[in-house]
């Protein structure tokens, strides 16, 4: 027996397919990581909302899910436009069993060379946004006895140079659902983590290029160095998903990690002064960077947002 996404215990004798019929939401459901989770969960028998930035490459992405769903375009650090998804999703869809917050970007740089908005705006995507999700929808799931999964990262073991607001804002991710777990289990309410390794979405795309980084990777095992597909990836969230797994980690060999974890933020040090001494002079100054089509997406549109001139009254 295990327990369903409702918090109930499930005999053999009971069907399969414990997702079947409830509802799933999923932020940051554009592309990638979160596009092919959203096609995972409706394939399992899920109704699927689907919130993010993009509108026009999140109606593609909602009409190609086999069941029903609805895409809602939703800044997930404006607290009132999400509140209002959600009151969307439960009145069209009904009210949230599984809510996943995967909405993320990411900005590759010195710290003292990245301007001190766009160093914020990762935290209040990756992190306050992944708590404004789940201030909206924990009512929801309170209802449902439902599970709340905050996708985090490796970044959360060992903080990578030239990655700060990244690492700290998934670090944060993780911190946050673990608190978050302890106050909602009594409720009936489940809380997982998931730790993604490296991920074949527009966010990878060039991260070689970045000198730190491709040194990490370099000096990573061959097994660690290894690319995972989106959809690779949303098969093993979405059966941790079934199982409501507190932990996902993708793949699943990063579970072993946990046990390294203390050893990783000196490992990482001396890599880094090491690739430094022995790299181009010019690696510090390297150019900022907003990662992946999704991140420049949001940025774009928050600086878009930003300047906009008040309306007349």
């Amino acid at each position: 027996m295990h327990d369903t996404p409702d918090g109930r215990r499930r005999t053999r004798h009971a069907p399969a397919r414990p997702l079947h019929g409830r509802v799933a939401v999923v932020t940051g459901a554009a592309r990638g990581v979160g596009e092919a989770l959203a096609r995972g969960l409706s394939d399992a028998g899920m109704r699927v909302a689907l919130l993010g930035r993009e509108k026009e490459t999140l109606r593609e992405a909602a009409d190609a899910l086999p069941g029903p769903t609805i895409c809602v375009e939703s800044d997930i650090t404006d607290r009132a436009a999400l509140a209002d998804a959600a009151r969307r999703v439960e009145t069209e869809l009904g009210p949230a069993s599984v809510v996943v917050a995967n909405a993320g970007i990411a900005v590759s740089g010195a710290f003292d060379r990245t301007a001190a908005d766009l160093w914020q705006r990762v935290i209040d995507v990756n992190l306050t946004g992944s708590a404004n999700t789940a201030r909206v929808f924990l009512p929801q799931l309170t209802s449902t006895r439902g599970y709340f999964l905050q996708i985090a990262s490796t970044a959360a073991f060992g903080a990578a140079p030239m990655m700060s607001a990244y690492c700290a804002s998934k670090a944060g991710a993780e911190s946050f659902a673990l608190a978050l777990r302890g106050e909602v289990q009594p409720d009936g309410v489940q809380v997982g983590v998931a730790y993604l390794h490296w991920t074949g979405t527009d966010m990878l795309t060039g991260i070689d290029d970045d000198p730190v980084l491709a040194a990490l990777r370099r000096n990573q095992p061959r097994i660690a160095r290894r690319v995972h597909t989106p959809d690779q990836v949303a098969r093993w969230l979405t059966q941790g998903i079934t199982h409501r797994a507190p932990h996902i980690y993708a793949p699943p060999w990063l579970r072993l990690c946990q046990l390294l974890r203390p050893v990783f933020p000196a490992l990482v040090a001396r890599i880094t002064r090491r690739e430094l001494r022995g790299g181009p002079s010019g690696t510090l100054s390297h150019p900022v960077e907003v990662l992946g089509v999704g991140g420049r997406a949001d940025w774009d549109s928050y600086r878009a947002g930003r300047f906009r001139p008040p309306p007349d009254r």
